[in-house]
């Protein structure tokens, strides 16, 4: 037995790394000519870790996210300064203890949502989609689409938003997803695939007024992350105790269309599960006017602050959703 236990573990350690080369020697390119050395060894980098947690066990995935977390959180220190004092601005009664706890949860949380997106692959049907989504949308759809009726789902940068359009997508009915297009274009490349291999499309968000106005009137569910800072736009608003600028996009397209709006945030619930928080905004006193998409927008954004308030492990402080300061 001793001596079979060596050679035993050599194999599989020589048959694990022969798998890898095949995989690695096999990958398609997928960046383009502009793209330097270093986003190239990124894009094989990321394919290689999606490679090794797709042969693991969620549980073991799980334990290697909070590993990752743990280790950029304490030895990286990546953005750190950043997550804390945003932390401690919007909580002011929290000592430094409780700030630091929150911010190593969000370290944590923002790992496992990384390693979850390299396991969308393994997410093929609609069982496998409830196994780790609790979803409950009768309202949503008795207003929508059993009415033949399109909708603009808002979320933001919370819970595991990626898994929740891939599992929603499955679960309902194939979302149009509003998205920012990356600098590395192979990873943006590979990440959409993931996002569209079960039914969803993408649209960038410089398509998304005109592509987003048709697939609302053909009764499509368009979905916009809508915690995002608008670089050009002119709307302030309160946001977490600072005024911010806030994208009119989700509340433009609502009120152009003539569709109900939604806010649909994502949750952990334990045990690599998550379930879904729908709210409808009510919509019933605004018009078309710029105002009235504004007074939308505030809405909505008061919503996602509120869950934000409630969970704010979830939440993605890692960006400076403050840089752009009121005129």
């Amino acid at each position: 037995m001793n001596n079979k236990s060596p050679n035993f573990f050599q194999f599989s350690v020589y048959s694990s790394i022969v798998r890898m080369l095949k995989y690695r020697l096999t990958m398609k390119r997928s960046w383009e000519d502009s793209d330097g050395v270093t986003d190239r060894m990124l894009y094989g980098l990321i394919m290689m870790i999606g490679w090794f947690v797709r042969t693991i066990s969620r549980k073991k995935s799980s334990a290697l996210a909070h590993a990752l977390g743990d280790f950029i959180y304490r030895v990286l220190k990546l953005r750190r300064s950043l997550v804390e004092e945003n932390l401690a601005l919007t909580f002011p009664e929290k000592n430094r203890e409780e700030i630091s706890a929150i911010a190593l949860q969000v370290y944590r949380n923002q790992a496992e949502n990384f390693i979850e997106m390299l396991r969308l692959p393994m997410i093929k049907t609609a069982e496998d989609a409830a196994r780790l989504l609790d979803l409950d949308a009768r309202h949503l759809l008795s207003k929508t689409l059993d009415q033949q009726k399109g909708c603009v789902l808002v979320s933001a940068h919370f819970g595991n938003w990626e898994l929740m359009a891939l599992c929603s997508g499955l679960l309902m009915a194939p979302f149009t997803i509003v998205v920012k297009e990356l600098k590395n274009h192979a990873i943006d490349r590979k990440i959409n695939s993931w996002r569209t291999m079960q039914g969803n499309r993408i649209v960038y968000d410089w398509q998304a007024l005109r592509t987003g106005l048709r697939t609302l009137r053909e009764g499509g569910i368009v979905t916009i992350l809508g915690d995002q800072s608008d670089s050009g736009g002119s709307f302030f608003t309160e946001f977490l105790g600072r005024r911010t600028a806030v994208f009119l996009g989700p509340a433009f397209l609502a009120l152009k269309a003539g569709v109900p709006l939604f806010v649909v945030m994502c949750r952990s619930i334990g045990n690599g599960r998550y379930t879904i928080d729908i709210e409808e905004i009510d919509m019933s006193d605004l018009g078309r006017e710029k105002a009235d998409a504004e007074e939308l927008a505030r809405r909505y954004t008061k919503v996602i602050e509120r869950f934000i308030y409630q969970y704010p492990e979830e939440w993605f402080w890692l960006h400076n959703r403050w840089k752009r300061s009121e005129p």
